[in-house]
């Protein structure tokens, strides 16, 4: 895994302003794989000005042909996906089946939505006597977490280009080498020098730069609530836009009528995928009270069969975080019927998937996100009692519900305080719109809804 020593700034890779770097290591043997540079706040000035620079022409760019290089950038993504699979197994620890299914193949898809929504989005219309614009709200700093390390990436850039803004984008530390795999991309693609840039560096330094850039028209960040809160402060205070994707605690409504074994094993999976390091996991899973025992065996089965079938945790402290979760939730009186926090095996971040029985809605396992492969099983007494302890967190992102009649799903689901419900498993969409109620978040990614987050509307009356 060969890293760049540079940052892409202005269509080019040139060495960084400070001599410091960060080291990648791999979670699954805890080696270090590369090395890429420390960026500083010369290293963010010089990418915003860049960008800045670029933006007119871009801006003025036809939406056809912004279209056209956002296919082209599709299709490196199409030609190079083996070796971005590899880039994020190395760095993440995902297994190689499911970085090439999702961590390659959703990007992949988004890609292609927005290559196909910038050639087809209405920038204008005719309102009475007025016609109304759409236009480019100006330079993005782009700050994206490690968990799904491209396609965080693609859900903010490629909406960003469709809506002829320009980018500059700060990448996880943990997960730089996949970031530095999509600079190279968009070079091929044929983008224009300075309309994407790239510079690696630690959030508290060059994120926060990015942040406070007065360069900078908008800040879109997917990560913890707690640093989102930050941004969002910095961000209110110079008057900028901000879309945040923040933290989740997303609860999965098994009711009486529901298939239970299919309810159990999907959201068993749901949370097990990516080792639990997904912010719209259904972390919670609220049973009838009829039903709890049979749905309590059924998941310490499910989670009994993923064992070494898992990747790690991203880091030492994400693995020390989740294990102190997995200690507090004993502590606290919930029992395991599955995992624990003895670490499965003695080299890498690994934690073994974990169910919890007899949890209650205000114990801690059940309030705040884990970030690792977690369930908790809650009761329930009747629906109402079910809804209040689903909308009985400060998270509103995701959630699924399930039911032997999809109407009374969707019932349900109409009053859970949530961005997005999948009903009876219902399948990723790239076209709909994700984002939270609540603290997580403000704004929306993915589809029309994810482009009009880079847009400014203008009026012209005649």
């Amino acid at each position: 895994m060969k890293a760049h020593d540079g940052m892409y700034i202005d269509g080019a890779w040139r060495p960084a302003a400070g001599r410091d770097t960060i080291a990648v290591v791999n979670p699954v043997d805890e080696q270090v794989i590369a090395e890429v540079p420390a960026g500083t706040v010369e290293d963010v000035d010089a990418a915003v000005r860049a960008a800045r620079a670029a933006l007119p022409a871009w801006a003025a760019t036809a939406p056809a042909e912004r279209a056209a290089r956002i296919a082209a950038l599709r299709d490196v993504l199409v030609a190079r996906k083996d070796e971005i699979a590899e880039s994020v197994t190395a760095e993440l620890g995902a297994p190689l089946p499911f970085s090439q299914a999702v961590h390659a193949g959703v990007p992949i898809l988004v890609a292609g939505s927005y290559a196909e929504l910038a050639a087809s989005y209405a920038f204008e219309e005719k309102v009475g006597n007025s016609t109304v614009y759409a236009e480019p709200v100006g330079v993005v700093g782009a700050i994206t977490p490690w968990n799904y390390p491209l396609h965080q990436i693609v859900a903010k850039v490629a909406p960003a280009l469709a809506a002829g803004c320009t980018v500059v984008l700060k990448p996880a530390e943990d997960t730089p080498l996949t970031a530095q795999l999509f600079a190279e991309a968009v070079h091929e693609a044929g983008v224009p020098a300075g309309v994407f840039n790239l510079v690696t560096g630690l959030g508290p330094v060059a994120g926060q730069a990015l942040a406070e850039h007065e360069g900078v028209d908008l800040v879109s960040f997917t990560g913890s609530t707690a640093v989102g809160r930050r941004i969002g402060a910095t961000a209110g205070a110079a008057v900028k836009r901000v879309a945040l994707e923040l933290g989740g605690k997303s609860a999965n409504v098994i009711l009486p009528s529901a298939d239970l074994a299919k309810a159990v094993a999907v959201g068993v999976a749901n949370v097990m995928g990516n080792s639990g390091q997904t912010c719209s996991a259904w972390t919670r899973m609220l049973v009838h009270t009829s039903q709890y025992d049979e749905a309590v065996a059924l998941a310490a089965e499910a989670a009994a069969k993923y064992g070494d079938r898992i990747g790690p945790l991203v880091n030492a402290k994400q693995h020390a975080r989740v294990r102190g979760y997995i200690e507090k939730g004993v502590a606290q009186g919930a029992r395991l019927v599955a995992g624990g926090p003895e670490a499965p095996r003695e080299q890498g971040y690994y934690v073994s998937p974990t169910v919890f029985a007899d949890v209650t809605p205000e114990m801690t396992i059940a309030q705040e996100e884990i970030f690792g492969p977690v369930v908790s099983l809650i009761r329930y007494e009747d629906e109402d009692d079910a809804l209040r302890i689903a909308n009985g967190t400060v998270y509103g992102l995701a959630g699924a519900v399930w039911a032997g009649d999809e109407a009374e799903a969707v019932a349900f689901a109409r009053r859970m305080d949530t961005g997005q419900v999948d009903i009876n498993g219902g399948r990723f969409n790239p076209l709909a719109p994700f984002g939270g109620y609540k603290q997580s978040g403000v704004g929306r990614e993915l589809g029309s809804h994810g482009l009009a987050e880079y847009l400014q509307t203008k009026s012209l009356q005649f």
